[in-house]
Formats: structure tokens, C-alpha cells, sequence
């Protein structure tokens, strides 16, 4: 087994006023070439925005871009006739393929949002543009897996252009889960939202993450509650 260690304090950071933003990665003005990505996970970026504040429209082109409000909503407008909020317990997906204009702003007027940004590395290049979102019910990851993001939509999750698989979790203290490989020559990346595990080796606490490959299956086990994500991803 490889690991690779990212603790919440080595990511970049940037203050724009109405954004505060960490990247686990390379990302923008942030440059570090010992953080340009895991595998085709190429970008996780913690956001805060301020209320009514956001991302004016702009373009994107081959690249898996997943939305996931870890705290109020955002308001989503894109050219492919896409008018939407997603809220928090919600997951977006769009597959830029040949190119798409998109803009997302903070709904509230009053609260900050923050959500996780996340770009994969296409499987294929120059598809047609698609647009998935849906609401997950927190109760059917309560100690379990729960399956948001796959390559081909199974078990009512997001299909994604690539090998890749994103779980959430919320564990209890003292629970424990086994993770397997879907695809054998993929690596998991797990990311703490909240709380502290342990995972290979390592103990992970609040926006630590973990790199790991050439195995076949991990235990999770969290200390404390605790909320997780995992990206099952092949090489770029």
C-alpha cells in the first residue's frame, strides 16, 4: 500500500473579501508542484462565500466539476439551460466535455455558504455537456456508504465521465467500516469533513485527507462523529 498524507494545514489558501478559499491542490494564484493533484482528482476547494456574493459566469471545458453544499445553498445558471438552487444534502455534477458557461452564487442574503468544489480529469474528452444533481438522504449513510457519484449512475447516484466512485459517510464514535476497491488499479482519497478517523495508519481529524493505492481493501474507524468523504479515482 502507497499513502499519501495532506493535512488541512498544507493547503493553500486565498482571501478575496467575499470568498475565502483552501486548496488541497494547486488552484489559481496558488501554486505548490508537490500538490497538483491525486491521480485524476485534480481540484478540492473549500469555499466560503459571503451572502449573495459568488462566482460571476464563466467557462469551463473537459473537466467532472461535483458541487457539494456543506452549509446553505447556492444559486446555479448555466448554458445549458440549467436555472437551479442547490442546497445543502444536495450533489451537482456537470460534464463540461465540448465547453459550458456556468455562474453560482450564495443564495442567502444573509449566511455565508460553504461548499466543496471538486474537478476529476475526464474519461473521455469533447462530450456533449450534461447536467445531474439530486438530494441524498442523510439517514442511508448513517454507518454506511453511500454511493453519490459513478461511472454509470448505479444505485440512483450521479453518472460521472470517468472510473470514479464518491462516497459519504457519517460514522459514529467507535464505528468502523471496510472499504474495496471497485476498480483494482483506482486509489481512494479520503477527505474528513468533520471529525477524526483513522485510516491505514494514519489518524485523519477535520479537512485532513489521505491518499492510498495498490490495495485491495482498508478499514475506516472513527474516533470521534464524524463526517467523510471518499473519491475512488484511476490515473489521470
Amino acid at each position: 500500500m502507497n499513502a499519501v498524507l495532506h493535512p488541512s494545514n498544507s493547503r493553500g489558501h486565498a482571501n478575496h473579501g467575499w470568498l475565502q478559499s483552501y486548496h488541497s491542490f494547486s488552484f489559481a494564484n496558488y501554486y505548490n508542484p508537490e500538490m497538483m493533484g491525486y491521480k485524476a482528482l485534480r481540484v478540492i476547494n473549500d469555499d466560503y462565500i459571503a451572502p449573495s456574493q459568488g462566482f460571476g459566469t464563466h467557462p469551463h471545458q473537459d473537466m467532472e466539476i461535483i458541487t457539494v453544499p456543506l452549509r446553505g445553498s447556492l444559486k446555479h445558471k448555466d448554458t445549458m439551460g440549467n436555472e437551479t438552487i442547490i442546497r445543502h444534502g444536495e450533489v451537482q455534477l456537470m460534464s463540461a466535455g465540448t465547453g459550458v458557461y456556468h455562474s453560482e452564487y450564495n443564495h442567502s442574503a444573509d449566511e455565508d455558504v460553504n461548499m466543496l468544489q471538486i474537478w476529476v480529469l475526464p474519461k473521455k474528452k469533447r462530450i456533449e455537456p450534461r447536467y445531474g444533481q439530486k438530494k441524498f438522504i442523510a439517514q442511508e449513510r448513517k454507518n454506511k456508504l453511500q454511493l453519490v457519484i459513478s461511472p454509470d449512475g448505479r444505485d440512483d447516484s450521479i453518472e460521472i465521465n470517468q472510473d470514479a466512485f464518491f462516497w459519504l459517510s457519517d460514522l459514529d464514535a467507535g464505528q468502523s467500516l471496510d472499504y474495496q476497491l471497485k476498480l483494482k488499479a483506482n486509489g481512494l482519497y479520503a477527505f474528513v469533513i468533520d471529525g477524526e478517523i483513522e485510516i491505514a495508519g494514519h489518524k485523519l481529524n477535520t479537512r485532513d485527507a489521505l491518499g492510498i493505492d495498490e490495495f485491495e481493501q482498508v478499514t475506516i474507524r472513527a474516533n470521534k462523529d464524524t463526517q467523510l468523504l471518499l473519491i475512488e479515482v484511476p490515473e489521470a
